[in-house]
């Protein structure tokens, strides 16, 4: 007699949440619950490192992708030591100050093989990664954002703010975001990835600049409306500055259904302690999109904005277990 079938997972996102998500799925590919592990990520950063980078050589942003490989590498000597030095990040005072060393490994590997996907996949055979890497397109692109309060004498005046730093970081209200250009060209593994998984996992993270982006490229889009993998969504545990300033759980969820009314959402993942009053609001939501809601205590502690990788992890195998 043989247990169940190990399945394979598609995760979206990008920064830390991703990161964190990464982190808490790895743990299923160690335990033989996930056979196969993707990562699609965010390629929009015009910021640090990975902007200047951007910008000199005209490639992805290979930032937030450097964090999703760090985050696939193990836990023994070999994939500590890697993760570390992927994530290295220079000091002083001259040209290499706040460069980090894994994103000037990828950008190098870019150059040589003139392939994103094959490069990616290199960097990851050398960490020994716990799964793949992929970009959500293959085209720099920005993010846009109709902005709402920061026009003085007209609070209700909408302002096109461009950039995924500026959007982040803005004083007013995001009404809406966009892609410029809207049409980015694809990444073919990533929209196969999608086309042949069982599972997909969305967020958590910086909702309008690391999650809704996905869905705002129209090949991908459509690939997660296609789809016959169950769509997991994980919330956010509060409110960012810039992004979500006085958001509660349910207006994550609103969010993202504005800008994919067609995505079919399988299972709305929540913390407990984070959701506190808004309980109730947040049911009626998930009820209202026919996706059955389950709340855990994936914090690293109350009142935290972390995710807890071993908890996540945890609340992850139960989902796929009961399928």
């Amino acid at each position: 007699m043989t247990g169940p079938r190990a399945q394979s997972v598609v995760a979206f996102g990008g920064g830390h949440g991703l990161h964190t998500s990464l982190r808490a799925l790895r743990r299923l590919v160690d335990d033989l619950t996930v056979d196969e592990l993707t990562a699609i990520v965010t390629v929009a950063d015009n910021g640090g490192s990975s902007g200047r980078l951007r910008g000199q050589f005209n490639v992805l942003p290979p930032g937030d992708l450097r964090m999703a490989l760090a985050a696939l590498c193990g836990d023994d000597e070999w994939g500590t030591t890697w993760s570390n030095v992927l994530q290295h990040r220079f000091a002083g005072a001259g040209d290499m100050k706040g460069h980090v060393v894994g994103n000037l490994l990828i950008v190098g590997l870019w150059e040589l093989l003139g392939d994103h996907v094959d490069a990616l996949d290199r960097v990851g055979r050398l960490l020994g990664a716990k799964g793949r890497v992929l970009p959500m397109a293959l085209t720099p692109m920005d993010i846009t954002a109709d902005v709402r309060g920061l026009v003085a004498d007209d609070p209700d005046a909408l302002t096109l703010v461009r950039g995924q730093v500026e959007v982040a970081t803005t004083d007013g209200v995001i009404v809406e975001i966009a892609l410029d250009p809207p049409d980015p060209e694809p990444c073919p593994e990533a929209v196969a990835a999608v086309e042949e998984a069982d599972w997909v996992v969305i967020g958590p993270g910086s909702w309008f600049t690391s999650v809704i982006p996905h869905l705002m490229v129209p090949a991908m889009r459509d690939a997660l409306v296609r789809t016959e993998a169950r769509v997991i969504v994980v919330l956010n545990l509060e409110e960012q500055a810039g992004e979500t300033p006085g958001f509660g759980p349910a207006d994550h969820l609103s969010v993202l259904a504005e800008h994919a009314p067609d995505l079919q959402v399988h299972t709305v993942l929540a913390d407990r302690s984070s959701v506190g009053e808004d309980l109730h609001e947040l049911q009626q939501m998930v009820a209202a999109t026919g996706a059955a809601l389950v709340v855990e205590e994936v914090a690293e502690h109350v009142g935290s904005a972390r995710h807890d990788p071993a908890l996540l992890a945890a609340a992850y195998a139960r989902i796929l277990e009961q399928g």
